[in-house]
């Protein structure tokens, strides 16, 4: 009976002794399959969202670190080289601001000469016509003169001869209207003729400067000559592109003040004969 009781006890202690060390093994592998279902999904997410934001990054350092362009230019500089792209920078504002202000100014004329047309002539005498037109009217401003004329022949004035003396007094008030419609003009014909060499000169600055960079570092390899080359080859194209619209302008303006002033000849001549005629009449 002993013997029995000894075998089932020591059945029992082994059984315990194959079960325990299983158990905790059990216990511990069950959290590990979701450890690893879970790290997985994250690991191909950042593989994949990865390249993304190098993507955006590399896009927006070739947008703003552009060492060649103009912006780069003006940040890498020296005095010279902003003093020649102001000059530049100014001479294109004033000769733009004058092709606009001219441009009005010879519309404006336009007009004013189909309003002497239709109501200067059609007046009973030269002081109503004039009354007629607009007070800063060029054209106005001729046939005052006219009319000052007749009326100050006197003096020294009156040992030259009536005919000569309107005919004086209207070519000095034609001539003052060309002048005024010529002032500016001399804007866009310095601009023309000098914004090429102000570019040449930054042409010329940009190229010493590779050439400084040539002989500081012994080699003459791209990185060296590169800036400053671009550099005289941006003064070269900004001085053209300053120079090429003064001198169309210039053109094109001095052919319509022309058309303009044969207009304004054109009414000083026919007003001559009037006045004359209406003198001796009276």
């Amino acid at each position: 009976m002993q013997i029995k009781v000894v075998r089932i006890l020591a059945s029992c202690a082994c059984a315990l002794v194959l079960v325990l060390p299983l158990t905790p093994v059990a216990v511990q592998a069950q959290p590990a399959t979701p450890l690893t279902s879970q790290a997985e999904p994250a690991a191909v997410s950042a593989t994949v969202t990865a390249p993304a934001p190098a993507v955006e990054v590399k896009k927006a350092a070739d947008a703003t670190d552009n060492p060649y362009g103009i912006e780069a230019l003006w940040k890498t500089s020296d005095g010279v080289a902003k003093t020649v792209l102001i000059l530049l920078l100014v001479m294109s504002v004033s000769s733009w601001y004058v092709l606009i202000v001219k441009l009005l100014e010879q519309a404006k004329v336009g007009r004013q000469a189909k309003a002497a047309a239709s109501d200067f002539w059609s007046a009973g005498t030269v002081a109503q016509g004039c009354a007629k037109l607009d007070e800063n009217s060029p054209f106005r401003f001729i046939a005052e003169a006219g009319i000052d004329a007749t009326k100050k022949h006197d003096g020294l004035m009156g040992h030259v001869d009536l005919n000569d003396w309107i005919a004086m007094s209207i070519q000095r008030a034609v001539e003052r209207i060309q002048s005024s419609m010529q002032r500016g003009l001399s804007v866009l014909a310095t601009v023309g003729s000098i914004s090429p060499f102000v570019g040449l000169f930054g042409t010329v600055w940009g190229i010493y400067h590779a050439l400084t960079a040539i002989g500081i570092s012994g080699q003459a390899s791209i990185d060296k000559v590169a800036g400053p080359v671009g550099e005289a080859l941006i003064m070269t194209a900004i001085g053209l592109a300053v120079a090429v619209p003064a001198v169309l302008a210039y053109n094109w303006l001095v052919g319509r003040n022309k058309d303009a002033m044969a207009d304004v000849r054109a009414f000083g001549s026919d007003l001559h004969a009037v006045i004359l005629g209406s003198v001796k009449k009276a």
